[in-house]
């Protein structure tokens, strides 16, 4: 199969920049990047178009990067948490994904989609993950993800602490006449 040229109307992260004309594979063009308007296939009228257009391109392009730029100075750091069941070993039953991130962002005021979330690697294991948002292709923020097994553990990792705790930290934490009666017979 021949690659197909575009020009891009929107940077592509790992492809190039606005105006850019690309060679993609066909898949790619047909499934993504025309249906999503971020291109145009590079032929002679849409050339001519697309000159025609640049400059409107561009500044609708600043202005909306500006957006997102002021959108990440006011919820820079946020912080989500998510409550998940795990086994005693702290993995997972399943995973966190994309869609679990954006409606936890979404309910912490950050109103987003789950395309937008970058996550290289599914998030297997309580604790805190830092995922990236993109809000604009040239602007993203880092959302740190805080999975727990229920809102108290997460106050607890979000302080530093270990999230799962032993039976025996259980027992020094919460003594009861058993482990009193145990500790003393040991001496």
């Amino acid at each position: 199969m021949a690659a197909v040229e575009l020009i891009l109307l929107q940077r592509v992260e790992h492809l190039g920049q606005m105006g850019d004309v690309v060679k993609v594979k066909p898949g790619y063009a047909r499934n993504f990047l025309l249906p999503q308007k971020k291109a145009l296939r590079a032929n002679k009228d849409n050339r001519a178009k697309f000159e025609q257009q640049r400059v409107q391109l561009e500044a609708l392009n600043i202005k909306r990067r500006e957006e997102a730029e002021r959108l990440a100075e006011r919820v820079g750091g946020l912080s989500v948490v998510i409550v998940r069941q795990a086994g005693e070993s702290g993995s997972l039953y399943g995973s966190v994904s994309p869609r679990d991130i954006a409606e936890a962002a979404t309910a912490a005021g950050l109103s987003i989609n789950r395309s937008q979330v970058v996550q290289e690697v599914p998030i297997k294991v309580l604790g805190l993950s830092k995922v990236r948002v993109s809000l604009h292709p040239e602007v993203s923020i880092t959302v740190t993800v805080n999975v727990a097994r229920s809102v108290d553990e997460a106050e607890r990792q979000a302080r530093g602490q270990q999230a799962t705790i032993t039976d025996a930290e259980d027992d020094e934490q919460n003594p009861t006449e058993e482990n009193i009666f145990l500790g003393d017979s040991s001496n």
